[in-house]
């Protein structure tokens, strides 16, 4: 989807950075200066304000930070963005990300390029909207904890590697029983996180679909298996079991589940919204991230 307007469409701009990210602070001083030379009002995140120490920025702890700006900014990597994601899911703040990470599958803007904003602002883009998960744990009709993820929810062992029993089912249909590390159950955006590091397959982000990666399966016939977005899936484990594996969520939270839970993982309603500039290209970031073969010279 292509946004414009006329005029500047984000007036109020949000900053969310990871300053323990190399080269972090010198970007954002240099990103609060270029939107303060276009007279753009400027939130910023009160941990990052702090080490910025700059007294005339007007900052919000990072859970209200998206209540009091049209457009969040990420400086960091693709981490840096889910974190920022999970603060902002169900507000429906657009967000841009600058990249200074190592890969940056989801902040596609180099601190070099800051002019392209400007272009952003004025309302000359691209919006993706991107779906996300969420899981729940149940437990003897108890809830033992619930969870959001933009790349990836996945089953994995305790703290010391094993082999976990559980059943898949997909819209309460059987699919399989695994001995297995784990799963990870990957969105289209999570296909080129850990899901692809598991051997999963890479899933354009526009498709509504769902990958299922198995984790060091025991039997090798086991493989990944791709299925609609809005399919439901539960992961059941088994009272077999003498060990508790952990649910997580984008790594970012751990949920024990015990032998007889029961993991409930669905689309959730909100998307995040997923600002590029307009000359975005989904294949040159595969191919400079992934280090794919380039156009070959009698091919121009």
């Amino acid at each position: 989807m292509r946004g414009f307007d006329m005029g500047l469409q984000f007036k109020v701009i949000g900053i969310y950075g990871r300053v323990k990210n190399p080269g972090v602070m010198e970007t954002l001083k240099a990103l609060i200066h270029y939107l303060r030379s276009l007279d753009l009002e400027i939130r910023i995140d009160s941990d990052t304000a702090e080490l910025l120490e700059d007294a005339s920025l007007v900052c919000f702890q990072r859970d209200e930070l998206c209540r009091h700006c049209d457009l969040l900014i990420v400086v960091g990597g693709d981490g840096s963005l889910l974190h920022a994601a999970h603060s902002i899911i169900n507000d429906g703040i657009p967000v841009l990300g600058i990249n200074r990470g190592r890969l940056g599958f989801l902040t596609d803007i180099l601190p070099s390029n800051l002019k392209k904003i400007k272009a952003i602002l004025e309302g000359d883009y691209i919006l993706e909207k991107r779906f996300l998960l969420t899981a729940t744990v149940e437990h003897a009709g108890k809830i033992l904890g619930e969870g959001n993820a933009l790349n990836e929810v996945a089953l994995i062992p305790d703290s010391v590697p094993h082999m976990n029993e559980f059943e898949i089912y997909i819209n309460d249909q059987f699919v399989c029983s695994q001995d297995s590390d784990g799963v990870i159950v990957a969105t289209p955006t999570g296909s080129t996180a850990y899901a692809l590091s598991g051997g999963g397959p890479i899933l354009h982000p526009q498709l509504d679909a769902l990958v299922l990666v198995p984790m060091f399966p025991h039997t090798l016939s086991l493989r990944p298996i791709v299925i609609e977005g809005s399919h439901r899936i539960t992961i059941v484990i088994t009272p077999n079991n003498t060990a508790t594996p952990r649910l997580t969520c984008d790594s970012q939270s751990l949920i024990n589940t015990p032998p007889g839970s029961r993991i409930h993982i669905q689309k959730k309603n909100q998307h995040l919204h997923l600002i590029h500039p307009l000359d975005y290209d989904y294949y040159e970031t595969l191919r400079s991230k992934l280090h794919w073969g380039r156009k070959l010279h009698y091919a121009e």
